[in-house]
């Protein structure tokens, strides 16, 4: 059963870096939330998810096919780690969205690699000899 894993683990690892390098900033959004879907997905298949037993024992019993909590754990962790990175690009993306008026990678760059505008002499208030205005 861990070669099903491990087989959908690198289709969808391969499907994520794919969306990754679109030039839509929502794919990217969600090409980065598979790839990372995927890498749990492969440390739960390496870590032997087909135990017949529970990972928890009374003392003194020893089960011998029992399976292992660690990764388990591990996956658990990622994926609040991974929801959380996924919301935060979720947000970022809206500002971008709202600041310039597109998403697609090409126009994002182009617009913040443009100078910052001057401000005009015109429009400063006077200021005085200590430079209060």
């Amino acid at each position: 059963m861990e070669w099903v894993g491990a087989i959908t683990a690198g289709i969808m690892a391969a499907l994520g870096v794919w969306m990754m390098l679109d030039r839509h900033l929502m794919r990217v959004v969600l090409g980065i939330a598979v790839l990372g879907n995927a890498i749990n997905l492969g440390v739960l298949s390496a870590g032997r998810f087909s135990g017949s037993e529970a990972a928890f024992t009374f003392a003194g019993q020893g089960i011998p096919d029992a399976a292992n909590p660690l990764p388990q754990a591990l996956v658990l962790t990622a994926i609040v780690i991974g929801f959380a990175l996924f919301v935060f690009a979720l947000a970022v993306l809206k500002r971008t969205h709202e600041l310039h008026g597109d998403k697609d990678t090409d126009r994002v760059s182009q617009v913040t690699e443009e100078p910052a505008p001057d401000e005009d002499e015109e429009q400063r208030p006077p200021q005085d000899e200590e430079g209060k205005a």
